[in-house]
C-alpha cells in the first residue's frame, strides 16, 4: 500500500578530484544542452549559422545563471550576502531562485538579438519548449536535493523532507510536473503557426498563472509588497505572458525569406575557429553547472559540512564543527556574527 514517503537521496552523483557534482546541477547541464540541440536544430528557419548558435547557447546560459544567482541575493538571502559580499560568485555553495532563471535566460537572449539584428520574440519563441524542459528538469533536480519543501500536510503522497519537521507537499514535484505538461501544449500552438511573440506569452502566462495555484502549498520564508515574494513574481509575469497572447503587436509575416540563404552560409563556416572555441567554452560552461548545488548559499556548509571538510567550504567557512558528536554541523562562526537559517529552505 502507497504511503507517505521517507526521502532519503543522496544529493551528490560523485566526486571528480575532490569536486562534489550535484544532480540538481546535473538538471542544468541537460537542459542547457537540450536548449542547444533545439536549436541548433531549428537553425535554418531561424536564420543561424553556427556560430550564431553557439553564441545563442552561451548568452541564454549564461544569463540563466546569472541572473538566477542576481535573484537569490536580492530577494532572498540579501541580510546574508550584505555581511558576506564576496560569497555571491560561490555558485558551488548553492542559491539559485527560478523566477531569476527565466528573468536572466530572456535578458541573455535578448543580449544575442540585440548583437545580432534578430527579432527578439522570434527567438524567445524558439525557446520556449526548451525553456520549459530546463525549468522541469530543474524541478526534478531540486527534489533528489531534497529541496523546496512544501506545507505540512496527511495526504498519502506527503514526503519527509530532510531537514523538515513533519510530512509535508512534494511542491517542487507539483511545480515540475506543470512546467513538463507546458510542452505539449507549446507543441500544439506552434504548429498553428501563431503570431510572433504568441508562443512566448502561452509560455510565460501557463509557467506564472498556474504556479501561482502551486505556491498556494509553500511556505514562503520571504514577503515583497505584502504577498509571498514568488507570488508577486508569479502575478507579474501572468500579466506579461498575456499581453503577449492577446495583443499580438508584432507581425504576423513569416521570416523565412532569407533563412536558406543564411542557414547555406552557415553550413559552410560551422567548423570556423570561431566555432571551436565556442564549442569549448560551451562545454565548460556545461561542466561548470554540476558542481552546483540547490541549498541556500548559507545552509549548504551547515548540512553538508562534515561531508565536505577537506574541500572548498572548509577554506570558505573555517571553522564547522564537524565532530562526530555533532551530527548536523553547524556554522560556529564567519568573518561576521551571524545565526545561519537551519531550517530547510522552503521555496524559491
Amino acid at each position: 500500500m502507497l504511503g507517505p514517503y521517507v526521502h532519503n537521496i543522496d544529493p551528490i552523483i560523485g566526486s571528480v578530484f575532490g569536486i562534489y557534482l550535484w544532480w540538481y546541477g546535473l538538471s542544468y547541464t541537460l537542459g542547457f544542452l537540450n536548449a542547444h540541440r533545439f536549436v541548433r536544430g531549428r537553425r535554418g528557419e531561424l536564420g543561424l549559422d553556427m556560430k550564431s548558435i553557439y553564441d545563442l547557447s552561451l548568452l541564454l546560459a549564461g544569463g540563466v545563471l546569472l541572473g538566477g544567482r542576481f535573484v537569490e541575493v536580492v530577494f532572498y538571502e540579501w541580510p546574508f550576502y550584505r555581511e558576506h559580499f564576496y560569497l555571491v560568485p560561490a555558485f558551488w555553495l548553492g542559491g539559485m531562485a527560478t523566477h531569476g532563471l527565466l528573468f536572466g535566460g530572456l535578458t541573455g537572449t535578448w543580449l544575442f538579438c540585440r548583437l545580432n539584428r534578430k527579432s527578439f520574440l522570434s527567438i524567445t519563441d524558439a525557446l520556449a519548449i526548451p525553456a520549459a524542459f530546463i525549468l522541469g528538469a530543474g524541478r526534478i533536480g531540486n527534489f533528489i536535493d531534497g529541496q523546496i519543501v512544501g506545507s505540512v500536510t496527511t495526504v498519502w503522497w506527503a514526503v519527509k523532507f530532510p531537514d523538515a519537521e513533519g510530512f509535508r507537499h512534494p511542491v517542487v514535484l507539483y511545480d515540475g510536473m506543470k512546467n513538463l505538461l507546458i510542452i505539449p501544449i507549446l507543441w500544439y500552438a506552434a504548429r498553428r503557426k501563431p503570431p510572433t511573440g504568441v508562443l512566448t506569452g502561452i509560455f510565460l502566462f501557463l509557467y506564472a498563472f498556474l504556479r501561482i495555484f502551486v505556491d498556494v502549498f509553500r511556505e514562503y520564508p520571504t514577503s515583497l509588497l505584502g504577498l509571498a515574494t514568488g507570488q508577486v513574481l508569479n502575478i507579474l509575469m501572468s500579466i506579461l505572458g498575456l499581453v503577449l497572447i492577446v495583443f499580438p503587436f508584432w507581425s504576423r509575416r513569416s521570416h523565412t525569406g532569407n533563412r536558406v540563404a543564411l542557414a547555406a552560409e552557415g553550413e559552410q563556416n560551422q567548423e570556423s575557429a570561431g566555432v571551436a572555441w565556442r564549442r569549448m567554452l560551451f562545454a565548460l560552461l556545461l561542466l561548470f553547472s554540476l558542481v552546483m548545488p540547490s541549498d541556500w548559499t548559507q545552509d549548504v556548509p551547515a548540512r553538508y559540512g562534515k561531508r565536505h571538510a577537506d574541500i572548498s567550504y572548509s577554506a570558505i567557512y573555517p571553522r564547522i564543527d564537524t565532530s562526530p558528536k555533532n551530527p548536523q554541523p553547524k556554522i560556529q562562526s564567519l568573518d561576521a556574527p551571524i545565526q545561519p537559517t537551519l531550517m530547510f529552505p522552503t521555496s524559491r
